[in-house]
């Protein structure tokens, strides 16, 4: 009786897909030529060599002699079909198949499991994300392309058939074996996804392989060790589970593998393994599903079938059953044994045999073994690991990450200013990736304690607390869950902090929370992989929208397809030059000139930053703190940046009190100082005088007036070597100047005698001018504005004054051997003597910073203003200011920025938009922005150590030509 129903079921399904014609997937476009190729190898076949084909068996590249000449063996006496290679390398197991298929009289077919990718199984190659990441990603191109990759490399290494993809829908989360191997439990996601993957994969030329049928994603056991049990009744498995092989199929699918399940509403023979069982395989892949592709075994091997029977017996049932391939056979020798002697004694026929002979010649055609080639070695291992697979990952990894709460909006990150931010790592796996990319952003710090106590007590000083819980990437089955004492943990610390938690395993970790409600915003990473984690931090600070969506339900707290989605607030982001429209080849020129600069002693060492489409696409360090030292540039070192001062500092904040009609350009310097009236400045305009069109002296040596006349050195009279209320200015390192010396700065300004002529003229008078306006319209130094206006909100928290009294020292690059003024080394001070002499504090110079944050305060500039979801300055205020307004007076100059030369020579490579606009700096230091290219480049170093002398950065045009290198590589 239930074996009638067992065939009434396969006619019901069979009725269903009666109109649908599945044409054979193993055909290829030469039908003919292929027909007569299979039917002259097929004719010219002993018995044995026919059974032979039948057989895939494993190989490792990583294997001993014997075990290699126990495969030799197999190619040359039982003449087996294929091979599916496991553990090794790519050069090896490219030499050895070269070696193998040498010794096969027919070639044979290649197989690996490579569902993402080839380091499923070999060392030194690329790893794309698991089928769980891709199943929250939205864009079913980007998973047909990953399909693609994959297939790539898999043909590149000579492999015909991946065993990819999984088309098991992964409804149970105790799942021990599938689960990351999945797309999710929505049995249409899993559909779309796995048409997608093996639509970019066969259009590889790799055929691909569903698995594992009938369906594993519901079992709580491997069938490694056992034989799983699918208890559904056939009405659901016709709804969900075979409903992604329907799909696949009748889009062209080449192969399928069976599973070792026990489903008794499919197999009426109790713990009857589903890869033996004529019913699952001819009644209703074959026939009722119409599916004409080959058919896999599962590894014969394993648990779940290889404890059912004799060995022998085991694959002569699998033949009879209807699989076309006996995957990694117990013993292949018994096996063609057997199924020699049942084809001898008339229990299997010759079209039987024929039928799976052919289709596996049909397949070896169709990959192209009728003119085989072996593999070439050259370049191998560079090929299987592209830039191009980067560039994909990226793109996957950045649409897969899923925010699923987010109270109060509290992603993305802003108004840094009012954010104090730490980050606890929780797992057992590295999360310093994590971290770093975080700091990118704003100052975030690494909080430990192996007491909660304590920990606590160390987190009173922070109101946000990002954290992170890190486990193995190695591969998808590895423990994804938190420790009872970590989740202990994190309730304690989300009583009393905003709680950013991601999770960089499967969505499952989220089951065990006990409850969220004190837990602001949850983002779901998937993977712990390098690329995962600077992503995931791209997305809380905004770089990046949110786009994922939940593959899985995760128990009480949330739903399969959820996903808050929010958009960029444009923060600059961190990726490779090709996503851009840049060459990366190209800019390696860009490393070597900066290399010959370093090497060429024109300079210590150069941080080196481009940024285009609002993304840093390169970020390099080249050289030491100094010639003779050990310490090495690195990417949080910051430098004197010099005159760089003049734009990331007073300027922003003219602008800002231009927009308050507190100021324009046309007003009068004795309009804002009322001090200037009756002087030859009174009528000088703002907009003359930062444009350098206002006969002002370039500069004069303040510094000079204060020292003494016979020992050149400072002199009693202005300095004292101890902080005293009389002498609190702080020029050096136990050097202190007059208390009063600032008001003679200023009178020896504004009683200076201006030029004769009007013409262009470079001056920093107009920035000491400007800083006396701005300080007292606000009643507070220059430093503290531009913190509060500017960098902390930007999350500049590199960018400073004075860093000498608020950082290591070890972090700051020194500038000079000052053997002229000061007579010692310029550490953590500002060169500039006129700044160094207004307490380090010059609207002209003072500042430090490195090339990333000097990025931040350009692209503002560039993004018109806006920068991190906040408007700093209005769009027309950039673009008044970023104005050349006496071009017809051969002054290039806008209103404090620098602009591209007007003739052959000047401050760029000639090669900028006319819109562009930036400054350099005495210490070496340059940053220009692009609006014609949407680009930023920062170039900090300090060519005055240990000697300013000859500028021989500026002699070599070692800026510009960096610069003109930049620009050939845009594609």
């Amino acid at each position: 009786m239930r074996q009638i129903l067992f065939t009434l079921f396969s006619l019901v399904i069979f009725q269903t897909l009666q109109s649908q014609t599945n044409t054979n997937p193993l055909l290829s476009e030469d039908i003919e030529a292929q027909k007569k190729w299979v039917d002259s190898v097929y004719a010219s076949m002993s018995l044995k060599e026919k059974v032979g084909q039948l057989y895939m068996v494993q190989v490792m590249s990583n294997q001993d002699a014997d075990k290699k000449n126990d495969i030799i063996k197999l190619i040359r006496e039982h003449h087996i079909g294929g091979i599916i290679y496991s553990k090794g390398g790519p050069v090896r197991q490219a030499k050895l198949n070269n070696e193998l298929q040498s010794i096969s009289k027919i070639p044979m077919l290649i197989g690996m499991d490579a569902e993402w990718g080839l380091s499923m199984r070999l060392d030194s190659t690329y790893a794309f994300p698991w089928n769980m990441t891709l199943g929250a990603i939205k864009d079913r191109a980007l998973i047909e392309k990953t399909g693609k990759h994959i297939g790539e490399h898999c043909k590149r290494i000579g492999v015909h058939f991946n065993f990819a993809p999984v088309a098991d829908i992964n409804t149970n989360p105790k799942n021990p074996i599938i689960g990351n191997r999945s797309f999710g439990e929505s049995r249409d996601n899993v559909t779309e996804k796995a048409l997608a993957f093996m639509k970019g994969m066969q259009g590889a030329g790799v055929l691909a392989n569903a698995k594992h049928f009938p369906g594993h994603g519901d079992t709580e056991q491997d069938s490694h060790e056992t034989l799983p049990t699918v208890s559904f009744d056939e009405k659901r498995l016709d709804s969900v589970e075979l409903y992604p092989y329907k799909k696949l199929i009748k889009k062209g699918l080449s192969s399928v593998m069976v599973a070792h399940l026990n489903v008794p509403s499919l197999e009426s023979r109790s713990g009857y393994p589903s890869s033996l069982s004529k019913n699952v395989i001819t009644n209703i892949l074959k026939d009722s599903l119409g599916f004409q592709g080959l058919i896999f075994t599962d590894a014969l091997t394993m648990k779940g079938v290889a404890d059912f029977d004799l060995t022998g017996d085991i694959d002569l049932a699998a033949f009879k059953a209807g699989n076309d391939v006996m995957l990694m056979s117990e013993d292949v020798e018994i096996g063609i044994l057997k199924i020699v002697r049942a084809y001898n004694t008339g229990e299997i026929t010759e079209a039987r045999l024929e039928h799976s002979v052919k289709k596996i010649l049909q397949a070896k055609y169709k990959v192209g073994l009728h003119n085989y080639e072996p593999v070439g070695v050259y370049n191998l291992t560079n090929d299987l690991n592209r830039l191009e697979d980067d560039i994909l990952y990226e793109e996957l990894i950045e649409n897969a990450i899923t925010v699923v709460k987010n109270k109060g909006d509290l992603l993305p990150l802003t108004r840094l200013e009012t954010k104090t931010i730490a980050y606890v790592q929780m797992g057992d796996d590295d999360g310093s990736v994590f971290l770093n990319e975080l700091k990118k952003y704003t100052k975030v710090h690494h909080v430990k304690a192996k007491m909660l106590d304590d920990l606590m007590g160390k987190l009173q000083a922070y109101n946000t607390v990002v954290i992170g819980l890190h486990r193995s990437n190695a591969n998808p089955w590895k423990s994804y869950k938190f420790t009872e004492k970590e989740l202990g943990w994190l309730q304690e610390i989300a009583r009393t902090h905003d709680v950013i938690l991601d999770i960089f395993v499967k969505p499952y970790a989220l089951m065990d929370l006990k409850n969220i409600e004190n837990i602001e915003s949850i983002v779901v990473s998937y993977q712990n992989s390098e690329l995962a984690q600077q992503k995931s931090a791209q997305i809380i600070f905004g770089a990046l929208g949110a786009k994922g969506s939940l593959p899985v339900s995760t128990g009480k707290f949330f739903k399969v397809g959820e996903g808050i989605k929010y958009s960029t607030i444009k923060r600059l982001g961190y990726t490779v030059p090709e996503r851009v429209g840049m060459n990366s080849l190209k800019l390696k020129k860009v490393d070597s000139v900066a290399q010959m600069a370093v090497d060429s002693m024109m300079t210590p060492g150069i941080q080196l930053l481009i940024a285009k489409n609002g993304n840093v696409v390169y970020n390099k360090n080249f050289g030491k703190h100094t010639y003779k030292g050990k310490t090495k540039v690195k990417s949080d070192d910051i430098y004197d940046v010099a005159s760089l001062t003049k734009i990331l500092a007073t300027l922003p904040l003219l602008m800002e009190l231009e927009e308050q009609g507190l100021v324009s350009l046309n007003s009068k310097i004795s309009e804002i100082l009322p001090e200037y009236k009756d002087t030859n400045k009174e009528d000088i305009t703002v907009k003359k005088m930062l444009s350098h069109y206002a006969k002002l002296r370039p500069w004069e040596p303040f510094y000079y007036h204060t020292l003494d006349s016979v020992t050149k050195k400072p002199s009693e009279k202005y300095y004292r070597t101890k902080k005293s209320e009389n002498f609190n200015i702080e020029v050096t390192r136990n050097l202190y100047l007059r208390s009063d010396y600032q008001d003679s700065i200023q009178k020896i300004i504004k009683e200076s005698e201006l030029l004769e002529r009007l013409k262009y003229r470079y001056s920093d008078f107009p920035y000491y001018i400007l800083k006396k306006f701005i300080e007292t319209h606000y009643d507070k130094g220059l430093d503290d504005l531009v913190q509060e206006h500017f960098y902390q909100s930007l999350g500049a928290n590199n960018t400073l004054y004075n860093p000498y009294y608020k950082i290591s020292n070890k972090k700051i690059v020194p500038t000079e051997i000052d053997d002229y003024y000061r007579h010692q080394k310029i550490h953590g001070f500002v060169h500039d003597m006129g700044a160094a002499m207004q307490n380090g504090v010059g609207g002209h110079a003072g500042v430090f910073s490195n090339a990333n944050d000097v990025a931040k305060i350009m692209q503002m500039y560039l993004q018109r203003g806006f920068y991190g979801g906040k408007r700093y300055l209005k769009p027309e205020t950039i673009d008044k200011f970023n104005t050349c307004y006496f071009c017809e007076k051969d002054n290039r100059r806008g209103v404090g920025f620098d602009k591209p030369q007007l003739d052959e020579e000047g401050p760029t490579c000639g090669c900028v938009s006319m819109t562009s606009f930036g400054h350099s700096g005495f210490t070496g230091t340059y940053a220009w922005a692009d609006p014609g290219e949407d680009l930023v480049y920062v170039f900090l170093a300090n060519r005055t150590y240990p000697r300013a002398g000859k500028n021989l950065l500026l002699r070599e045009n070692i800026r510009t030509e960096i610069q003109r290198f930049i620009y050939e590589a845009i594609e």
